[in-house]
């Protein structure tokens, strides 16, 4: 797991020093830092911060997630929104490639000035399932809030809205890779018995922290369900 969020480091915080990740990810020297990590992701530190290879990172990274026993009903509210107009980088591929994505949105985002912590939230807009959907046809929206229509610009990013309206809200807590437990929970569990509809727009994120800030067991994200 040390090593895990030593990658997303060395992916996204290009300023943070591989000797400072390697001390903080409990290593006593970067030589044992690199030789663990090439060992676990294939590639050495410096080489994944230049170009990391998240296929085989994924492929690599592969711990058993146990299923999680139900303790009772999980805390849906509902709740109304204002449409939220977005800076959205449009992704279409196997959800092992969203973080290369990912990382050309915030090189669009640091050229515009936009904080995700002062100024802009992050939101992912999940169009399909990727436990069911082709991986060459898996879409997912990475956005941030905007005040104005987005110019052109190299890296593709668009302007779009998120819809307002209600929502049913479940906040998660944990890893990004759980996500999927608390969206099965509203379409399969709660939506049947709750009265309320879906809208023709698809579930969607509101990252409340950002990855590789907060250690993974603290990550909160609200799923949001637009219904009617």
């Amino acid at each position: 797991m040390k090593l895990k969020r030593a990658s997303n480091r060395l992916a996204f915080n290009p300023e943070d020093r591989i000797i400072d990740i390697a001390l903080d990810a409990g290593f006593e020297s970067p030589e044992a830092f690199a030789r663990a990590f090439k060992n676990a992701f294939g590639q050495t530190p410096s080489g994944f911060r230049k170009r990391p290879a998240w296929a085989d990172w994924s492929l690599r990274y592969q711990f058993p997630i146990p299923l999680r026993e139900r303790t009772g009903k999980m805390d849906v509210t509902i709740t109304k929104v204002e449409p939220t107009l977005v800076a959205a980088l449009e992704h279409l591929g196997a959800l092992a490639l969203v973080n290369d994505t990912a990382r050309r949105f915030i090189e669009w985002r640091k050229t515009t000035g936009l904080s995700p912590v002062a100024s802009s939230q992050t939101y992912g807009i999940v169009y399909n399932n990727p436990d069911t959907t082709p991986a060459e046809e898996f879409r997912f929206d990475i956005c941030g809030s905007v005040t104005e229509a987005v110019p052109d610009n190299p890296w593709g990013v668009m302007t779009k809205t998120i819809p307002g309206g209600r929502l049913a809200v479940l906040r998660h807590v944990g890893s990004h890779e759980r996500l999927g437990e608390s969206v099965y929970y509203l379409y399969r569990e709660w939506l049947p018995g709750s009265g309320a509809e879906p809208r023709d727009f698809p579930v969607y994120f509101h990252y409340l922290t950002l990855v590789p800030d907060t250690p993974e067991h603290e990550h909160q994200t609200d799923v949001c369900l637009p219904i009617k």
